[in-house]
């Protein structure tokens, strides 16, 4: 017997008179001595408790005299067959359009479990549901009822979602309930839907052939599906439901659902510029990048009259990488962050919608990481909609080699999450799944996935020929009749709607497009072509922005950081350390840790909302932060930012998942949405980061010249090579800088805390402008507590930003200086460590790079015109030749250079990032040092 939640009642229904008295003397026995109670009825006991019920010796179910204490065997049978209908149904259900995946219905037919339809025709229905269906009475017509909702074009799996899910789930099938009986009208409206999907795509593929478009056909009702879920989050009153999904069907998609209209698309495809033909009425919203992107790489807005904003995210090739930029994006719509403390989170306010490839699904890992932060405290947002387009296919590759499991959404099942498989090719039922999926979602707040089975009509893509790599299943697909005509016929036969309607309406749709077609060509053929350009705010740098902030704010802030409530009590020696904080004002030893703190009240003063999220965010890796505190007695925590005099927006810190593409991801989608929102992501080591290359390549470094998207992402990579072997030592900052152009964003590498904090102020005063751009920093490790990183409260107060900082003794003398190193990081503090106050080292200077793009050439070159007698510039760096930022700066420095010979100093080049022991480690370092200051 499985665990699953088989009847409201219970099999003891089935039993009255001498026969209930049977069974209770048994129950008595099994309550003593379980072993000599036959096992079927033991098993039963185990299950089901108690025959005992009150007024039960009184009743006499009709059919259930017939039912003598012999055939308890049958009973238990009976219990069987019907779990396994619930269970395994979904083997035997009609749920593949094109019939070709064998089915199996052993484990529910009657003969795996001895029984005849004379049996179950003398047991009564209320064995099976507690509140039957009125038209089903006996055993025998439950057993069919229960055949039809369980292996027809829905089938169902939720054995293992949690108890009180299952039940629901059941009563909503059993009962009837997820059935709708839709009106004239709106079996009419879905047959015109569907009949603008199809004529999309034929459309298309007649007038501009050969070219890609990554057709939905095979699953044109996913658009029927997801115009189910818009109508139900209008009905909510939701503010957004954003959708993430990779290529196919976007287009029909954008059109049909997102509401782009039909002249904008085929301006697309006819290279006329569509912003010729955008609605007047303000509804739609498309942002553009200089550079662009392939058509089915964009994404749009759509504003309803209801103030439903229903929006579709670009989204690059790499198919499942949307999904935590959605989820992310998601989370940012349902925050209030205007009030001081932590935000408020409504997920009422927004709804997640993430499309998946079936071949994706089950190959790509983020899938499983989005599954796993969705019900966190800081990345939940009450729950996503999944639907896999499933195509049956990937690419050229069949299921048997794409897969080791029978679904392709069999991952899903390991986090709990009901799947309903439903064939694409039923409408209606289609429709019925949407609602289901979700209200499930509005009354558990958890995600639900619905695995829409289709096909694909043609190739991969449109110039693929499918029939190469897979000869039988076209064969099919060729003689298989699309859903249009198989719903179209079904309403001939209903009486809804006549032939010649069908026809015309065809026909109509057609029409339609032609014209809009066009008037596209009239339009190109007047107006012509234009380019965009790169926009004015991003080809300059940061402007200079006021960074500082008065001592007593800041006095005030700190007083505020260490105001714990008197009942409070942290650890002993945290305690301690951030008392010291008092005096650190005073002695101009602010730390990192603290000097970022302070940052953030700052900022939260400036009315700019901050989430920082990662593996450690809340103490910090390094124990250098502590934004969370906890009481040592009762683990109560208390949050001092939360706490911040004239804070005017709030502050989140959350520990996240040990994911970092997911996590990434989605603190780029919320940032995405909350442009005005500090958001942080930080690696618990630089070199972490290495797992969400994908974010960085497709979306943060590209996403404003592809598709116009703004984001003022912070990511904080710790690195510094300390000793600690290959993978804790580099954020690989080399990566950052090739991918660096067009001021997409700023890379850093900074030295001193107080720079770190007019960074992130400046940052800060960015967001929501123009101007804003995702900004990396390589964050220290020993530098986080190193006396020469600390910063003053006259930095903080009456300093900026520097790009370039010079070496405080050195220079002083510029005939005598012949050497000009130039270094970035935690090596420029081992170099002024050694050099301490100058003395000896006339012949040189040292300038720290603290922004390393866009570089600051002007700066650097007015450093070097000091030094006329200046031989050689020499970059030193502690990460080998071929990594760090070496081989990026040498261009610069040659130009820079103006006849002076350029050197490098540090490690050789090296296939790892490191050495792999501390001693290894130390050698080389000083070895670096040495030669940079070499007499």
């Amino acid at each position: 017997m499985s665990n699953n939640v088989l009847f409201a009642g219970s099999p003891w229904s089935a039993f009255s008179g001498p026969n209930l008295g049977y069974v209770m003397e048994q129950y008595d026995l099994f309550l003593q001595n379980p072993a000599e109670v036959e096992p079927e009825l033991a098993a039963l006991f185990q299950q089901f408790g108690s025959p005992f019920v009150e007024g039960s010796e009184a009743v006499v179910t009709e059919g259930a005299a017939n039912v003598q204490s012999g055939n308890i065997k049958k009973i238990f049978a009976a219990v069987q067959l019907a779990d396994a209908i619930r269970s395994y149904g979904h083997l035997a259900a009609d749920i593949y359009p094109l019939k070709d995946r064998k089915l199996d219905s052993s484990r529910i037919e009657l003969s795996t479990y001895d029984l005849t339809d004379a049996d179950l025709a003398a047991m009564p229905a209320s064995l099976f549901f507690n509140n039957a269906p009125a038209s089903v009475i006996n055993g025998k017509q439950a057993v069919d009822y229960l055949r039809s909702i369980y292996t027809g074009k829905i089938a169902y799996e939720y054995d293992h979602v949690a108890d009180g899910e299952r039940q629901w789930i059941q009563e909503q099938i059993e009962s009837g309930a997820i059935k709708r009986n839709l009106t004239t009208e709106e079996k009419k409206v879905l047959l015109d839907r569907l009949t603008r999907v199809e004529d999309f795509e034929k459309f298309i593929h007649k007038t501009f052939v050969g070219q890609k478009r990554f057709s939905i056909e095979g699953l044109d009702t996913l658009v029927v599906l997801l115009d189910e879920i818009v109508k139900a989050a209008d009905e909510k009153k939701m503010n957004y439901m954003q959708i993430g999904m990779a290529h196919r069907g976007r287009l029909n998609v954008l059109t049909h659902v997102v509401n782009k209209p039909y002249d904008m698309m085929f301006a697309d495809f006819a290279h006329v510029p569509n912003d010729y033909f955008f609605p007047k009425d303000g509804s739609l919203e498309i942002s553009k990048g200089w550079t662009g992107d392939v058509k089915y790489h964009m994404g749009a807005t759509h504003t309803k009259k209801s103030g439903l904003k229903v929006k579709l995210a670009y989204n690059p090739s790499h198919l499942e990488v949307v999904s935590p930029v959605i989820t992310g994006s998601t989370r940012a719509a349902q925050e209030d962050t205007t009030k001081p403390g932590r935000p408020v989170h409504d997920p009422s306010k927004a709804l997640a919608v993430l499309v998946h490839g079936d071949a994706a699904f089950a190959g790509e890992g983020i899938v499983q990481e989005v599954f796993n932060y969705a019900n966190t405290t800081g990345f939940t947002t009450g729950g996503s909609i999944h639907i896999i387009s499933n195509n049956m296919i990937g690419f050229t590759t069949e299921h048997y080699d794409s897969r080791s499991t029978k679904y392709s959404s069999d991952v899903a099942k390991g986090y709990g999450i009901p799947v309903i498989h439903v064939n694409a090719d039923d409408t209606e039922a289609v429709v019925q799944v949407a609602r289901l999926a979700f209200q499930y979602r509005e009354i558990f707040g958890k995600d639900i996935l619905i695995d829409l089975i289709g096909y694909r009509r043609f190739g991969h893509n449109e110039t693929d020929d499918p029939t190469v790599t897979n000869p039988l299943t076209y064969q099919i697909v060729t003689k298989h009749p699309t859903v249009r005509a198989i719903y179209g016929q079904q309403l001939v036969q209903e009486g809804v709607v006549t032939e010649d309607q069908v026809k015309k309406l065809d026909d109509d749709v057609y029409a339609e497009m032609q014209k809009s077609y066009d008037h596209v060509k009239e339009v190109g053929a007047e107006k012509g072509h234009f380019e965009i350009e790169m926009p004015e705010a991003v080809k300059n740098e940061y402007p200079e922005v006021e960074t500082g902030l008065a001592k007593e704010d800041i006095q005030q802030i700190n007083d505020d950081l260490l105001a714990w409530p008197e009942s409070f009590n942290p650890q002993n020696k945290l305690a301690k350390i951030l008392k010291k904080r008092v005096e650190a004002l005073e002695t101009d030893k602010i730390d990192w840790g603290h000097a970022e703190t302070l940052a953030f009240g700052a900022i939260l003063r400036d009315g700019n909302p901050i989430r920082i999220t990662g593996q450690d965010a809340e103490r910090g890796t390094f124990s250098q932060r502590h934004l969370v505190l906890h009481d040592k007695d009762n683990g109560q925590e208390y949050t001092p930012l939360h706490h911040i005099t004239d804070a005017k927006a709030s502050f989140a810190v959350h520990n996240s998942p040990l994911t970092e593409t997911g996590i990434v991801g989605f603190e780029y989608g919320y940032n995405l949405e909350n442009d005005k929102a500090l958001t942080i992501w930080e690696g618990q080591f630089g070199d972490f980061a290495n797992m969400a290359q994908v974010m960085f390549d497709n979306f943060i470094s590209s996403a404003r010249s592809k598709w116009g998207q703004k984001s003022g992402l912070v990511l904080l990579l710790p690195n510094a090579m300390e000793g600690q072997g290959p993978e804790h030592s580099s954020a690989r900052i080399e990566r950052y800088l090739q991918l660096s152009a067009e001021n997409n964003w700023i890379v850093a590498n900074v030295s001193n805390a107080g720079n770190y904090f007019h960074l992130l102020r400046r940052q800060a005063k960015m967001l929501g402008t123009e101007a804003m751009r995702p900004l990396v920093i390589t964050s220290p490790k020993s530098l986080l507590r190193h006396p020469l990183a600390a910063a003053s409260l006259e930095q903080l107060a009456n300093g900026k930003f520097e790009e370039v900082i010079e070496q405080p003794g050195l220079g002083t003398n510029a005939k005598k200086v012949e050497r000009i190193i130039l270094a970035s990081g935690k090596v420029t503090i081992d170099l002024a460590d050694r050099v301490q106050n100058g003395e000896g080292y006339d012949n040189l200077h040292i300038v720290r790079v603290e922004q390393l793009y866009p570089f600051p050439t002007q700066k650097l070159s007015d450093i070097i015109a000091k030094y006329p007698n200046a031989k050689e510039i020499v970059w030193v760096q502690e990460e080998p030749r071929n990594q760090g930022p070496w081989k990026y700066a040498l261009e610069y420095l040659l130009e820079l250079a103006d006849g002076k010979k350029v050197r490098y100093v540090g490690r050789p080049e090296m296939s790892s990032t490191s050495e792999g022991d501390m001693d290894s480690h130390k050698i080389a370092q000083a070895k670096v040092i040495d030669e940079a200051l070499a007499k």
